[in-house]
C-alpha cells in the first residue's frame, strides 16, 4: 500500500502538471484576446456605444460611404456622369484661388548638360509667391521639333534638384550633376528618353522650406486654420506650373504626362481628376484606401497610445466623405495609367472594371513590388483586418517600404509604348 502510495504520487504530480500547462497555455489566451481587443477599438456596451470618444469616431468612419465611391457596375454613360460629379466636388475641396493679372514666370538661368539643357524658372503663383522650376529640354527640341513633357512631383523630402539628378541644395545650379543617374531622378531618365521635364519642389520642402527645414506641419496647419490644406496649394502650384506647360512652343499639348512618386502621387490625382487634357499618369506608390487604413491602424504602443495615421499634410477637410484613392485612379479612365509598386489586387481589379467600362481595358497597367510580384506570395484579402500597426499593414498590403523607388525598369519602357 505504501509503495502503491508512492506511485500514485509521481502520477498525481505528473497530471497537475500537465493541467498546469493546459491552465497556463488557457490564461495566456485570455491574456492575448484583452490585448486584440484593446488594438481593435471596442466597447463592452450592450448597447453598442462608445464611451471613449475615439471610439465613437472610429464607429462613424466604419458607417460612412464615400458618395463618390466608383461602382463597377455603372453604365458608360453612368461612368462619364460619376466623373463629372466627382470633378465638380474635387474642385470644391482643393479651394483653388482664382486671383487675376499675375506676373508669367520668368526664366532666370539656364545651364547646358550633355545631350539636354536646363531652365532654371521662378512662377508667382499668390501674391507674395515665388516658386521656382527646373526645366529640362532635349538638345534638338524647338518649335519645328516639338516633344511631349512630363511634370515630375518629389515624395516626401525630395526636391527638384533631385528629380533633375543635379547637386541637392546647389540652387543655383553650378556643380556637374551627379554620376551615375540615381534612380530617384525621374525627370533626368524622361530628358534622356527625348521628353521635355519639368520638376518642380513640394511646398516647403528644399528651396520652397523655411531656413532649409522642411515644415510641411507647421504649413498644413496654417491652412487649414485658413480653410485651405496642404494638398490644396501643392494641386494648386503644380496647376499653374502645368498651365504654363500647355503654352510651351515647343511642347506637343496633346501628350502631356504628370509623374508623382510617393507624396507627389496625390497632386497627381487631384491634377488628373481637374483636368481631362492630362494624357498619360505615372504613380509612383503603392496603392490603397486611405479610409481603410484609418481604421486598421489601431494597435496602441507600449504606453497606450494608438498611431495617427497620417501626417498632418495629407489632410483634406471633406476628403473621407467623399473618395479614397482608388476612386480617384478609376476616375481617370480611359487614359493611360500605370502603378508601379503595388497594393491589394482588390484595388486594381476595381480600377480595372473602370478602364473596361471606359472601353479602354489596356490603358492600365500595374505592377507588385519584385518581393510579391508571384501571385503566391502575397496576400488576397477582401478586407484588412483591425488592431495592426504599420508594419502589419504594409506587409498585408503586399508593401516592401525597403525598396520603395521610382521604377524606371517599368515606367520608362511603359512611356515609349503609350507615347507611340
Amino acid at each position: 500500500s505504501s509503495s502503491l502510495l508512492q506511485l500514485r504520487l509521481p502520477l498525481r504530480l505528473l497530471a497537475d502538471f500537465r493541467m498546469n500547462k493546459l491552465i497556463n497555455l488557457f490564461l495566456a489566451l485570455l491574456f492575448i484576446i484583452p490585448v486584440v481587443g484593446q488594438a481593435q477599438i471596442t466597447t463592452d456596451r450592450q448597447d453598442g456605444r462608445f464611451q471613449s470618444t475615439r471610439g465613437t469616431v472610429q464607429y462613424m468612419l466604419k458607417q460612412m460611404k464615400p458618395a463618390y465611391a466608383f461602382d463597377p457596375s455603372l453604365t458608360p454613360a453612368e461612368f462619364k456622369e460619376w466623373q463629372s460629379g466627382l470633378r465638380t466636388v474635387m474642385k470644391e475641396l482643393m479651394h483653388f484661388p482664382e486671383i487675376a493679372d499675375l506676373p508669367a514666370p520668368v526664366c532666370i538661368k539656364t545651364v547646358q548638360r550633355d545631350g539636354y539643357r536646363v531652365e532654371k524658372w521662378e512662377s508667382y503663383p499668390l501674391p507674395g509667391s515665388v516658386v521656382p522650376y527646373l526645366v529640362l529640354i532635349p538638345d534638338g527640341v524647338d518649335p519645328g521639333h516639338k516633344a511631349p513633357a512630363v511634370l515630375c512631383i518629389p515624395g516626401f523630402g525630395g526636391s527638384k534638384e533631385g528629380l533633375a539628378g543635379e547637386t541637392e541644395g546647389d540652387y543655383e545650379l553650378t556643380s556637374f550633376p551627379v554620376e551615375p543617374v540615381k534612380k530617384g531622378a525621374m525627370a533626368l531618365h524622361y530628358v534622356k528618353r527625348g521628353l521635355v521635364a519639368v520638376a518642380v519642389d513640394n511646398p516647403s520642402c528644399a528651396e520652397l522650406s523655411d531656413n532649409g527645414h522642411f515644415d510641411y506641419l507647421n504649413t498644413s496647419r496654417i491652412l487649414l486654420e485658413m480653410g485651405w490644406s496642404y494638398l490644396g496649394l501643392t494641386a494648386y502650384q503644380d496647376w499653374y506650373v502645368l498651365s504654363w506647360m500647355k503654352e510651351l512652343d515647343f511642347v506637343n499639348k496633346d501628350r502631356l504626362i504628370v509623374s508623382g512618386f510617393s507624396l507627389g502621387t496625390e497632386p497627381l490625382m487631384v491634377l488628373g481628376t481637374l483636368d481631362p487634357s492630362i494624357y498619360a499618369f505615372v504613380y509612383n506608390d503603392f496603392l490603397c484606401r486611405t479610409l481603410e487604413r484609418i481604421l486598421v491602424m489601431t494597435k496602441p504602443d507600449p504606453k497606450g497610445i494608438r498611431p495617427f495615421p497620417n501626417s498632418i499634410e495629407h489632410l483634406i477637410p471633406g476628403f473621407l466623405t467623399q473618395f479614397d484613392f482608388p476612386d480617384l485612379v478609376a476616375a481617370l479612365a480611359p487614359r493611360p495609367v500605370i502603378c508601379t509598386e503595388g497594393g491589394l489586387d482588390r484595388d486594381f481589379d476595381l480600377i480595372r472594371k473602370a478602364y473596361e467600362i471606359s472601353g479602354k481595358p489596356d490603358h492600365f497597367t500595374y505592377y507588385h513590388y519584385k518581393k510579391f510580384a508571384d501571385p503566391k506570395d502575397r496576400k488576397q484579402i477582401e478586407q484588412v483586418p483591425e488592431g495592426i500597426d504599420r508594419d502589419t499593414y504594409f506587409n498585408l498590403v503586399n508593401v516592401d517600404p525597403k525598396n520603395h523607388y521610382f521604377k524606371e525598369e517599368w515606367v520608362l519602357p511603359w512611356i515609349d509604348k503609350v507615347l507611340k
